[in-house]
C-alpha cells in the first residue's frame, strides 16, 4: 500500500514537471492574449481593409474597361468600329 502511494507520488510529481516544462516552452495563455490582440487589432481596421480593397476592385475594373475599349478601337471586325467607318463617308 504504502510503495503504491509512493509510485502514484512519483508520477504526479513527474506529471507535474512535464506539465510545468510544457508551460515554459509553449505558454498558452500568452499565445492567447496575443491572438486575442491580432483579432482586436484586425476587428479595429476592417473598414479600412475593406475600403483599400474595394478601390482595387474598381480600380481593376477600370484598367479592364480601358483595356476593352483599347482592343475594340484597333479591331477591324468589332461593331463598335463601323462608327468610325459611317464618319468617313
Amino acid at each position: 500500500m504504502r510503495e503504491e502511494l509512493q509510485d502514484n507520488i512519483k508520477r504526479l510529481v513527474n506529471f507535474m514537471n512535464f506539465a510545468k516544462s510544457f508551460f515554459k516552452r509553449k505558454n498558452p495563455f500568452k499565445e492567447l492574449a496575443v491572438s486575442l490582440i491580432s483579432s482586436l487589432k484586425d476587428m479595429m481596421t476592417i473598414r479600412q481593409k475593406l475600403k483599400m480593397a474595394k478601390y482595387r476592385v474598381s480600380y481593376h475594373q477600370h484598367q479592364l474597361h480601358k483595356m476593352e475599349s483599347l482592343i475594340a478601337e484597333s479591331n477591324e471586325h468589332t461593331f463598335l468600329k463601323a462608327k468610325n467607318l459611317n464618319e468617313l463617308r
